[in-house]
Order: structure tokens, then sequence, then C-alpha cells
């Protein structure tokens, strides 16, 4: 039986077809809670309006643990109240206590399929298809009508970013807000962006090749082609120009050689270890 449309009181017959089976179709939000709960009786309204607001793409159940202790028990709550995020039959997140309905959205977020998204799906069919230019008109149209759904940023910025639009990439980070800001996919994007930034308009790496071989003390020349290796993936060889760059002229654009190898870092360190492990040495020596 349910309260409110989407919100649920589940128990053990009718569990796996409100959470487990509608979760191959929308997230479960299911809400462990007991009436002696205070802070469960202070999230259930706000998990209520979630459900309200995203009725036909999040479902709530709620499960009072003192009458369903054998559900309790196989999800181990230790604490009340508990909330876990079912989708596609399994639990894919949590959290415990009454968490501000700010939080919850933020929570919820990832899960939820909105109308944009759909939008956004198309809009990454034509970019993979070579039409990037429809691709970003499309994203910019789902943004002017959800202009709270960040998966949405970060399809723009991937589609910018691969066709070198370098300051449209900038505004749309700029806009964005401070703890999107600082998230850390979008941190590596900034960091991807500034090589594009310093890149843009310089020579082909061939003749920046050139250039610093006839002339190794030419650093401005070495930054564009440690930046212009970045942007072709070419990271060893980045760092490599960088490592120059902090041995030669620490005071070049205020050390850019050294902090251009932490944003190398920031952008390998969940991928090339032993190459970060090595330069990040190399950046040590050089610095004493």
């Amino acid at each position: 039986m349910n309260d409110t449309p989407d919100v649920f009181v589940v128990n053990a017959e009718n569990f796996a077809e409100v959470v487990i089976e509608t979760s191959y179709r929308m997230p479960v939000l299911v809400d462990f809670w007991a009436d002696w709960c205070a802070p469960c009786r202070a999230l259930m309204p706000m998990l209520a309006n979630l459900a309200n607001e995203f009725r036909g793409s999040l479902r709530v159940a709620k499960v009072d643990t003192e009458e369903q202790r054998e559900i309790a028990a196989e999800y181990q709550i230790r604490s009340l109240p508990t909330v876990k995020l079912f989708r596609n039959g399994v639990v894919m997140d949590e959290f415990m206590g009454a968490l501000p309905e700010g939080a919850i959205r933020e929570f919820v977020d990832p899960y939820v399929e909105r109308a944009s998204d759909k939008l956004a799906a198309e809009a990454m069919t034509k970019h993979r298809s070579g039409d990037s230019a429809e691709a970003v008109a499309l994203l910019n149209k789902g943004l002017d009508d959800d202009p709270s759904n960040y998966r949405l940023h970060r399809q723009l910025l991937e589609v910018l970013m691969s066709t070198r639009r370098f300051r449209e990439a900038e505004e749309v980070i700029q806009a964005l807000p401070a703890n999107q800001q600082t998230s850390a996919d979008i941190l590596r994007i900034s960091s991807r962006l500034r090589f594009g930034m310093i890149a843009e308009g310089a020579p082909p790496a061939l003749e920046l090749e050139r250039t610093v071989e006839a002339d190794p003390s030419n650093t401005e020349a070495r930054y564009q082609l440690s930046a212009v290796h970045v942007l072709a993936g070419n990271f060893e060889a980045a760092l490599e120009q960088l490592l120059q760059i902090t041995r030669r002229d620490r005071a070049f654009r205020d050390d850019a050689g050294r902090k251009g190898m932490i944003d190398v870092f920031e952008l390998l360190e969940d991928d090339q270890s032993a190459l970060v492990s090595r330069y990040r040495g190399l950046m040590s020596s050089a610095l004493h």
C-alpha cells in the first residue's frame, strides 16, 4: 500500500516486487526507519518531496525496522535512519542520518534520469557521428531547460574540449557552482583546458620540436610543446618538457613547469601510476 504516489510501505512479501523489480526501471530509495526515531520522522517528508518531484523516475520505499526485522538484518542496518539506493537489483549507494534536502538531492541526482538526459544522449550520438556543432546546440538546449542537470555540463565540456573550443569550455566551467568546479572530474577537465589554452595558436609539434632542438633555452616553445603533447595524449613527452622547464627556469610564468607537471599528474593519477611516480621523483630532485 502506498502513502502517496511513488512512496510505498514495504514488507517481506512485497520487497522483491516494490524494490528489486522496480529498481531495474528506476532508482529506489529504501528508507529504514522506526517510529521512535526522531531523525527518521524528519527525513521522511524530504524523501516524499523528492519522490513527488521525480514522479515516475524515482520510488521511495519505507521499511519499519521494528516490524521488518528480517529485512533490516539482511541489509545489516546498524543505525537509523539508513537510506539505501537500489538500482538494477543491487544497492548502489547509501547514507545514514537525516541529511538536509539539498544533500539528499545531490545523493539521488546521478541515478535519476531526466528528460534532458534523453536530449543529451541524442547529442552525444550526433557528436560520435561527427556532427559536433549539432551536439553542442542540443546540449545547450538541454541546459536551458534543465540547468541543474550537471551531467549535461560534463558532456558539453567533453564535446567542446574534443573540438578545441577552449574559450567556450572555460565559460561553461566558470558558470558552474563552486562545489561543482572543485569536483574531481571537473578539476581534471580544468587541467586539460589550461593546456588547451596554451596550445591554442601554437605551431605544430614538429615545428616546436625543431625550435627547441635549435635553441634549448627557448622556454616558451618548450611550454607550448608540452601542451601540444598533452592534447595528443603524449603525456611522458609533455612531462619531459615541463621537467626541463622546471630545471632551467623556475621563474618562467611563475613556476609554470612545476605547476604544469602537477596538472599532468592529476590527469594521470589513476591510469599511469608508474609514470607519475617516476616524474614525481624527478621533479622533487629538480626542486632541490
